[in-house]
């Protein structure tokens, strides 16, 4: 291990701060303070985060830095289907992941750079928190502040955008750094365009972004992550160096990292921990309108509709009861190939179940 004195050695020339880290090859401990994930498998790093908050002893302070290669993280108590544009999440194979957080939904590439800083419940305090990274930013030249929700700005613009999880013991503080993130795509994957769906689950507040490169072209991942190093280790008097944690190691082979990877994967994880919603649609046929409530299942009929009609839509109604939301078993097509016009409703539903 580093002594105090060859960090700041380290420090002081400004070399690569890489140069000053310590090899993650071997087992993978949580007695650690300072660990830099090299990999980019989203799926990898936020289990990784979850391991190290059930992990690390709630007496001690903790920080991970980590980017991801594309992908939309939703919040614990979000909604997919109203966060998340699905159609386009399929055309451009970036996937989304429900994180363990609370928090809205955001966008990962490698243009973007994750923080996470644990420390004891009794200590917590997302300002305090909020503000070391603050300090981070302004060290690199970018003249930002915190607004009220505790997010990084830049003017009116958000760059980085912040989650918290608390249990009995230990919380944590994570949140993105937008330094030369798609836009483009970002804005392309969060507009889901689902008005009309009202939910339980936790809204995204939707806010202007923009990337620290607009400010400082200078600004990098590396830039960034001896800078939040740098702070951290003041703020919390912690003098040792960080730990790599490299994808290559084994670590996926620790049963509660393997196992929670397989979670997030999972349908159950992804959509059926979506707390209870409700959906509106609405769409005319040549023979009338109609109007799907999304819950269980329930059609408002137009005036005139024949009875025949009205129990064969009663009838498929009754067989979406207890399917899964946007993974509706096969057998219920058979209810629409009794009639034409229940095919339109059927193919119109799974349209916008599957957007």
């Amino acid at each position: 291990m580093l002594s105090l004195h060859v960090w700041r050695n380290c420090a002081t020339r400004r070399t690569a701060l890489s140069r000053c880290y310590t090899s993650g090859s071997g087992t993978l401990t949580p007695k650690h303070s300072i660990y830099v994930s090299e990999s980019t498998d989203p799926y990898f790093n936020l289990t990784f985060e979850d391991w190290l908050f059930r992990h690390k002893s709630p007496d001690e302070p903790a920080l991970l830095l980590y980017r991801d290669s594309p992908c939309v993280v939703i919040g614990r108590n979000q909604n997919p289907w109203k966060e998340v544009n699905l159609r386009a999440s399929r055309r451009t194979g970036i996937p989304f992941i429900r994180r363990h957080s609370g928090g809205g939904t955001v966008y990962h590439d490698l243009g973007n750079t994750n923080f996470s800083i644990h420390l004891p419940r009794a200590s917590f305090d997302r300002h305090a928190t909020a503000q070391v990274v603050l300090k981070a930013v302004r060290s690199m030249g970018v003249d930002a502040n915190v607004n009220d929700r505790n997010d990084i700005c830049v003017g009116k613009e958000k760059v980085s955008g912040s989650a918290y999880k608390i249990v009995k013991d230990r919380a944590y503080h994570h949140g993105t750094m937008l330094i030369s993130t798609r836009l483009d795509t970002l804005g392309q994957l969060l507009r889901s365009g689902k008005d009309t769906m009202e939910t339980r689950g936790v809204a995204s507040v939707r806010s202007p972004v923009c990337n620290l490169q607009q400010y400082h072209a200078g600004v990098s991942h590396e830039k960034f992550l001896e800078a939040v190093i740098d702070a951290y280790r003041q703020e919390y008097d912690i003098y040792e160096e960080p730990q790599i944690v490299h994808d290559a190691d084994g670590h996926r082979s620790i049963p509660y990292i393997r196992e929670g990877m397989e979670v997030l994967k999972t349908w159950d994880w992804a959509f059926g921990q979506t707390p209870e919603f409700t959906y509106k649609v609405e769409k005319r046929f040549a023979w009338g309108t109609m109007h799907g409530i999304i819950l269980s299942c329930a059609f408002n009929y137009p005036e005139g509709t024949d009875g025949a009609l009205r129990e064969k839509l009663d009838s498929l109604a009754a067989g979406l009861e207890g399917q899964r939301y946007g993974s509706v078993e096969s057998e219920i097509s058979k209810v629409a190939e009794s009639d034409e016009r229940i095919a339109d409703v059927w193919a119109w539903l799974r349209v916008e179940m599957d957007s």
